[in-house]
């Protein structure tokens, strides 16, 4: 990754600087449908690369067992990631566990919702969509509360989630089905961009990893989640736009108000 030097920087030396923005890296995987990054990058004529800096290694059939615990024995599943679907179904295939019909599944969002119906007949009384946060489905958690819940999740776990669902007093069991690490980013160590954008504190841990003498310069950092946004800053790194607020609820619309004032309004 470009500005590299000797030395990391703290944020004290740092002040906003409107300067044009032409080039993004995402750090995450290319959206294979509509998507407001693509509206956006026609719109100001802007260079948008993706590159996941975090990547996905499955728990192992023979690692899982070592749990002891039989998929097909809960009737509620909590999902709050694609991957954990991904892992979950595999897992499931790998230890022939019998998965009923009658299994409700509990998604965070409805991107989430909707990449299950990749593995089941999706029926509404069965799938349960929040917007965000586990919150979202504080109504069916408690119509169900005395059903036995798992929480598929990575080597990170799920803490704010579990917290929740400890407060509703919900039976529950987290389970790790795949490990989250850093993605190999050699191949970008000579190339620039004007805003790296952050969506976990993975993303940031992983940017150093790869880089430990990185230096911010004048590449501006964009941040979502309030967790990423305190790593960032506990790194050295100035941040430059932030997500979610009551200005700007997504990623992109961060990136667009941040935009606006850069290049000028178009």
């Amino acid at each position: 990754m470009a500005n590299k030097s000797s030395a990391s920087q703290t944020v004290a030396k740092y002040e906003e600087k409107y300067g044009p923005v032409k080039s993004l890296l995402i750090s995450q995987p290319k959206p294979e449908d509509k998507s407001p990054y693509y509206e956006m990058e026609q719109k100001w004529n802007l260079k948008i690369d993706w590159r996941p800096f975090i990547q996905v290694a499955p728990v192992t059939e023979k690692e899982f067992r070592k749990n002891r615990i039989n998929l097909g024995e809960f009737p509620c599943i909590i999902f709050n990631s694609k991957g954990a679907i991904d892992n979950f179904f595999r897992l499931a295939e790998e230890t022939r566990a019998r998965i009923s019909q009658e299994t409700r599944y509990f998604c965070l969002t409805e991107a989430i919702a909707n990449y299950l119906q990749k593995f089941i007949l999706y029926r509404k009384r069965k799938v349960f969509v929040g917007k965000r946060i586990a919150e979202d489905l504080t109504h069916y958690f408690n119509k169900y509360k005395n059903e036995k819940f798992l929480l598929p999740c990575s080597n990170l776990g799920s803490t704010e989630i579990v917290n929740y669902l400890e407060k509703l007093g919900i039976n529950h069991t987290q389970i790790v089905m795949y490990n989250t690490v850093s993605a190999d980013l050699s191949d970008l160590s000579d190339v620039y961009y004007d805003v790296l954008a952050f969506f976990s504190p993975q993303g940031i841990e992983s940017l150093f990893e790869n880089f430990p003498e990185f230096q911010q310069n004048k590449t501006r950092i964009a941040v979502f989640g309030n967790t990423t946004l305190k790593v960032a800053e506990e790194k050295g790194l100035f941040v430059n736009i932030k997500a979610p607020s009551p200005e700007a609820p997504s990623m992109t619309k961060a990136l667009e108000n941040y935009i606006v004032k850069a290049n000028g309004p178009k």
